[in-house]
């Protein structure tokens, strides 16, 4: 890990904002049985780890009454919940109807329709500090730059209320974070995906909390902003360098994705080839690719590149079809693809002015451990060309 401070005349032409997103809760399967009761019938789920209380899962059956829209119908048999709950509830991807997940709260219902809610236990009033190691790259009185390893949760949310770099946050640093974020999110200017790793700014102080914020807003487009990935993908683009340009919006069926639609949110993401690798058979199968963003969408990377045709190594969600190309691998690389379990994404530059001196600041972080076996790996299944 090496800090880059006060490059003069350093070209800018990597303009980029963050790349993940919330994670998505994943909606509970339905499961009313055929002699379900006419009202509801309430299922504790299992209690959390850290002793919070647990949710429930409602398994209710539509009365004649009942029958109509969903929304209504929930509002007359969840009279403990407001309308707006259960429409967020319906939204969320929290509400099955026979097995289906149903996201629409006008979806019509008819009587001896039956119903699944899976109502979450309420956030937790304020995170607490938790000691969980922090790889800190750089820090004063105005902010903290962490190396973010993959697997770290950024902040509490659905499914992952401990266990998060905010309370890792909490514990190191104690009451100098920023409030801008509210108690979930004290400090958090941006974030990355829980399974991508690399370089992420904190805010400690309000101040430089907003001078942060309006930089990432402007994306690099008239500041000095500069933000990196690293991404390895499948095959090799035709040109060494590249845009994709087309506008991201959430998938029309899985509420847990992003996808390219017409009407979406404009989202640009600039791409550079640095390496390509063979297969086995010596043929092109993957490449290493650097990726700034002129926009930042929730997945845009992983979005983007499986738009063109390259998804992420190891990327479940956007690339499963491309499961069979691992066969073209040299096994040691089969092995260390295996081994990652996640996309082949790292954070690996970030610079910024600092928002007290102005100076700005960059830093670099290496491949981690795991991406770096898999690129020696690749670079071994033959002769690796070096990108323009």
């Amino acid at each position: 890990m090496k800090s880059r401070p006060d490059q003069e005349g350093r070209k800018r032409r990597r303009r980029a904002a963050d790349e993940s997103g919330p994670d998505a809760a994943h909606p509970a399967a339905a499961r009313a049985g055929a002699d379900a009761p006419a009202a509801q019938a309430t299922r504790p789920q299992a209690p959390d780890p850290d002793g919070a209380a647990p949710g429930e899962t409602r398994d209710l059956t539509v009365g004649e009454a009942e029958a109509g829209r969903l929304d209504r119908a929930l509002a007359a048999l969840c009279a403990d919940l407001s309308r707006s709950r259960l429409k967020a509830l319906i939204l969320a991807g929290a509400v099955a109807v026979g097995g289906r997940t149903i996201l629409d709260p006008s979806h019509r219902v008819n009587a001896g329709a039956h119903v699944t809610v899976t109502v979450p236990r309420p956030l937790p009033a304020v995170p607490q500090g938790e000691a969980i190691p922090l790889a800190v790259v750089y820090e004063d009185e105005a902010l903290i730059v962490i190396d973010k390893p993959a697997g770290l949760v950024v902040h509490p949310g659905a499914g992952n209320w401990t266990g998060t770099l905010v309370n890792a946050l909490i514990a190191h640093c104690g009451d100098s974070l920023s409030g801008i974020g509210g108690v979930i999110r004290p400090g958090i200017v941006h974030r990355l995906d829980k399974d991508t790793s690399g370089l992420l700014v904190v805010a400690k102080t309000d101040a430089a909390h907003q001078a942060l914020a309006a930089q990432f807003a402007d994306h690099g487009r008239t500041g000095s902003l500069t933000r990196t990935y690293h991404a390895f993908v499948w095959g090799v683009p035709d040109r060494p360098r590249g845009t994709v340009d087309a506008p991201i919006d959430r998938h029309p069926h899985a509420r847990d994705k992003m996808a390219v639609r017409q009407g979406g949110r404009e989202a640009v993401t600039h791409w550079e080839v640095l390496e390509t690798y063979p297969g086995s058979d010596g043929r092109p199968v993957a490449s290493l690719i650097a990726c700034t963003l002129e926009t930042g969408r929730t997945h845009q990377i992983r979005v983007h590149m499986a738009h063109a045709g390259h998804p992420l190594l190891g990327d479940e969600v956007y690339g499963p079809g491309f499961r069979t190309k691992a066969k073209r691998l040299a096994p040691p690389a089969q092995t260390s693809l295996s081994e990652l379990g996640r996309q082949a994404l790292h954070a690996a530059v970030l610079g910024f002015s600092h928002p007290t001196s102005g100076r700005y600041i960059e830093f670099f972080s290496e491949l981690p451990a795991a991406l770096g076996r898999l690129r020696d790996t690749l670079r071994g299944g033959g002769a690796a060309a070096s990108g323009p």
